[in-house]
């Protein structure tokens, strides 16, 4: 088995002195060789050639390429899609290996049959393009020289490295801005005495995304919200991905349109995740990358690429989308909202501005450009008319109150067997029946407030635990004023009742969360 290869991109590069070979003679047996070896062939000319290995569970499909460069000849493998662990576990080595075995055997069948080898070859070459090697899939990656070029603007790779730098120095400035607000917390500067340090208001003025405050009108926060990062790995495993679907995408479409695509998507990301969350704080750079990854799926279904080199995409992309899907769905804290509709939209943006007629419908790009937007404020606005703007803020108060006043009721279980019987009364009325009969003032005022699912189910249980609540105060009171147990097995019943629906409450809201 071959050594592993790791790297971002991981690949295996070999020269080959030609010798006595002529180049042509060289490409001809190595397109033999690929033949042999059941490698899709997806370019021939005079300056090399570019195939594609089948997908296996290893390391998905990788491109095999050769170079023509003077009298040497630059074999590369490497791999298509992203590779979890960074390695191609050995794929690119067996890969080299296969090859120059095959070689061997085909150079030495072709002994007898140069002439017209040479002859179908030159006829070949006389109908491919050239500057094919110039526009294929990885072409760019083989730009980056070192880690340092994955940030710096060059041809067919402008708008990703400036998107990559504004997240890096953005969450910089919130890594300095929240270590200054936590030493100003620690010395009292910061808040008033008993405040409790809230770590979401901060991100929320550094410019996280919230349903409240989008529906309130800030919706600048689903662009702000699209360069936060709550966590170096955070940052890292999305910039990670941008580089390589930007480098992927953008030679393609170009920078302007990337741009658009990047910054559209993520609204739209945005939007869903707002829809979705009704609560908390939401941001990352991953609606926006799974819109780019939307726009290579739109690409390839608009083939921007060669045929054999779609293909090969095409199973990589899908294989890392799908993970990337699952995983969010079944993974807490991880927005899939975002990502499903960034991905959406990506595509859909993505396949009008490539194409020049999309739909069949002939557009000037300016028309294109138009058309997106318009898609994305259409959509940002019905889905704000249509989410319900939620009152979880004026929930949290009331249901602040109600607890205070259950609280107080516990005063009721204290009562001293030597008071006197008025004093007992006294006790059971005004932390027992008057404050349940506020509690029951306080839900009828829950009753008023658009709440979702979760906050609905916790007025059901308000609502219950009053009637309960001043159901048991009245039987204490009652037989207190009797003297004698005679209403003991009802206030036992309460009791039970009034426990099974805090379990009952406990197991529902699992259920929803």
């Amino acid at each position: 088995m071959g050594a592993w290869k790791w790297g971002y991109s991981p690949k295996v590069e070999k020269f080959i002195p030609l010798g006595s070979f002529s180049a042509d003679r060289y490409l001809i047996i190595a397109t033999r060789v690929i033949e042999n070896l059941g490698w899709k062939l997806s370019h021939v000319s005079a300056t090399g050639i570019i195939a594609y290995t089948s997908i296996s569970f290893q390391s998905y499909s990788e491109e095999v390429s050769i170079r023509i460069n003077s009298n040497f000849a630059l074999f590369k493998s490497e791999c298509i899609g992203v590779q979890m662990l960074f390695t191609d576990y050995g794929k690119n080595e067996q890969n080299m290996e296969r090859f120059f075995n095959e070689f061997e055997y085909v150079e030495y069948h072709l002994e007898g049959i140069w002439e017209q080898e040479m002859d179908a070859f030159e006829q070949l070459k006389a109908t491919q393009d050239d500057s094919y090697f110039e526009r294929a899939p990885l072409v760019n990656k083989d730009k980056i020289k070192n880690v340092l070029y994955l940030f710096y603007p060059q041809k067919g790779y402008r708008v990703t490295p400036v998107i990559v730098l504004i997240n890096i120095f953005f969450w910089l400035f919130c890594v300095v801005f929240l270590n200054i607000a936590i030493v100003l917390y620690i010395r009292g500067k910061l808040g008033q005495q008993g405040d409790v340090f809230q770590l979401q208001s901060l991100y929320l003025k550094l410019g996280a995304n919230s349903r409240a405050l989008v529906l309130k009108g800030e919706w600048w926060r689903l662009l702000t919200q699209q360069f936060m990062h709550f966590s170096f790995f955070h940052l890292f495993f999305n910039m990670y991905a941008l580089i390589y679907i930007g480098l992927m995408v953008e030679p393609k479409l170009g920078s302007t349109k990337t741009l658009v695509v990047y910054i559209l998507s993520g609204v739209c990301g945005g939007i869903l995740s707002v829809g979705m969350h009704t609560t908390g704080i939401m941001g990352g750079a991953s609606g926006p990358i799974l819109g780019m990854f939307g726009a290579l799926l739109a690409l390839m279904l608009c083939k921007a690429f060669e045929k054999n080199a779609n293909k090969a995409l095409f199973i990589s992309t899908a294989i890392l989308v799908a993970y990337m899907l699952i995983n969010g769905a079944f993974t807490r804290r991880v927005d899939n909202a975002a990502h499903i509709g960034g991905l959406i939209s990506g595509f859909v943006i993505c396949y009008l501005l490539y194409n020049e007629r999309p739909f069949r419908v002939g557009m000037p790009v300016a028309v294109r450009y138009m058309v997106s937007i318009l898609l994305v404020v259409l959509t940002a606005g019905l889905s704000i008319l249509w989410m319900p703007n939620y009152q979880q803020k004026e929930f949290e108060k009331l249901q602040g109150d109600f607890l205070e006043n259950s609280r107080a009721f516990n005063q009721v279980y204290y009562i001293e067997r030597s008071f006197p019987k008025a004093q007992k009364l006294q006790i059971i009325q005004s932390s027992g029946l008057d404050k349940w009969r506020a509690n029951q003032h306080i839900v009828k005022q829950m009753e008023q407030l658009v709440l979702d699912e979760k906050y609905q189910l916790r007025r059901r249980y308000n609502s219950k635990m009053a009637e309960k609540g001043y159901l048991l105060a009245s039987l204490m009171y009652k037989q207190t004023e009797a003297g004698n147990k005679q209403y003991q097995r009802e206030i036992n019943a309460v009791m039970i009742e009034m426990s099974e629906l805090g379990e009952e409450l406990r197991q529902r809201l699992e259920k929803i969360e």
